[in-house]
């Protein structure tokens, strides 16, 4: 059975600050899931100190996107080889936000999955559809598309000691959550999909996941985390998430 994981993305929120603060009043006694704390690049030195200063071996950090490339004129670009130097051991790739308003193909997202895995870094990649594809009853076709297009690019052997997250897209930010039979039904398929490594892959859940609903996601079979947005930047909120993530 996979280890369980929570993962907070900050997305672009955050101060020094707020960093310290949240540090200050994240309480992980009795936590026994891996947690990875996600935020904006310009603190993951500071992250990275804080999670120091706890000395806990389930806390981690992690980066919100990565470039593809290793080096070289790429303005404003942030490489894995980098990221790895101020310890980071986690980046999420491909999530909705990158793709839809930055315009990332599923191409472009394996390229960077591949990137982060020759880092010796784990890429957490984000699968999921539009409220549109739903409806239409598209939803295992675009999940399907998504990570076939990692496994053409990388092989099959591209999933072991990595993370997939399934993020509904109409569900993120919106307080709208899929239901646990709906969310259970994709991480199943995902499961099932990634062949031989789905039985040692981390499954996670994004979209609203929050202290109230994150029991009832968690109790289901193929669920093994989450990825989680704004609660995460609750301190309190957050550690009673990843205490829900105990099976």
């Amino acid at each position: 059975m996979p280890k369980p994981l929570v993962a907070a993305n900050w997305k672009m929120n955050g101060s020094r600050a707020f960093v310290e603060e949240f540090f200050g009043a994240f309480d992980l006694a009795g936590v026994e899931v891996d947690v990875a704390i996600c935020p904006p690049f310009p603190y993951l030195s500071l992250v990275a100190d804080c999670v120091a200063s706890v000395a806990s071996e389930r806390l981690s950090v992690g980066a919100q996107n990565a470039s593809q490339e290793e080096s070289g004129a790429y303005t404003g670009e942030v490489s894995t080889g980098m990221l790895a130097d101020f310890g980071v051991q986690y980046v999420i790739v491909g999530h909705s936000e990158r793709r839809s308003r930055y315009g990332e193909s599923s191409e472009l997202v394996a390229e960077k999955f591949s990137a982060v895995k020759r880092a010796g870094l784990v890429p957490i990649l984000c699968v999921g559809e539009t409220l549109e594809e739903r409806e239409g009853g598209h939803t295992l076709e675009v999940v399907r598309a998504q990570l076939e297009a990692v496994t053409d690019f990388a092989g099959n052997d591209a999933w072991h000691g990595a993370v997939v997250a399934y993020e509904p897209v109409w569900a993120i930010g919106t307080g709208k959550t899929a239901t646990p039979e709906q969310a259970q039904e994709v991480h199943r398929f995902i499961r099932e999909k990634l062949g031989e490594a789905g039985a040692e892959t981390p499954l996670l859940y994004g979209g609203s996941v929050k202290g109230a609903n994150a029991g009832a996601l968690f109790a289901q079979a193929d669920i093994d985390g989450a990825l989680v947005g704004g609660a995460s930047l609750d301190a309190k909120e957050f550690a009673g998430i990843c205490r829900a993530a105990e099976k």
